[in-house]
């Protein structure tokens, strides 16, 4: 049996991640989902809580047909442990699926198989390019499973997002 680590911030979970999971899950038998930079949330970068990216993923992989694990993982500021801390919030797993350079280092470095992720559609399925889209009230449900735009909608996300990239012209809180 070949279980697989796959880690993102999902900010939001897009349909490039969807491929990326659906091709991934035709290759191993398992698949653990690392939710990174979990402690984050309510930022222009990182709007959305790591509950809030566990329903969306969950929701959005109801009929993938492998077993898969969901699970929020918080930074680390330590890279040379890194590989530590997310070993010891996950079930094992033998292979490592990223195109991120530092995380196929650290776990090249750790003695983990590590494959890169095929990407689809890089130029327009990004978190940043959906995130620009909701604060400028551009059409960005399209982008995103149907289930997302319904957890957006659910915790009010774009409201969420619009009020923390706003500015008042003070840089400091």
């Amino acid at each position: 049996m070949i279980r697989a680590f796959y880690i993102g911030r999902f900010q939001p979970y897009h349909f490039g991640h969807h491929a990326v999971i659906t091709r991934i899950a035709e290759e191993v038998d398992e698949l653990v989902i690392g939710i990174g930079s979990a402690q984050k949330s309510h930022e222009a970068t990182d709007p959305f809580t790591a509950g809030e990216r566990v329903l969306m993923i969950y929701n959005a992989l109801e009929n993938l047909p492998i077993r898969h694990y969901v699970l929020p993982i918080e930074d680390v500021r330590y890279n040379s442990i890194w590989v530590y801390h997310v070993i010891s919030r996950t079930p094992s797993f033998q292979v490592v699926y990223s195109n991120n350079p530092l995380v196929i280092q650290l776990f090249r470095e750790a003695d983990f198989c590590v494959k890169e992720s095929p990407l689809y559609a890089r130029e327009r399925y990004t978190g940043t390019e959906i995130r620009r889209r909701m604060i400028a009230g551009e059409k960005w449900e399209h982008l995103v499973p149907k289930p997302i735009v319904e957890a957006i909608r659910e915790s009010d996300g774009v409201t969420r997002l619009r009020n923390v990239s706003a500015s008042d012209g003070n840089s400091s809180l």
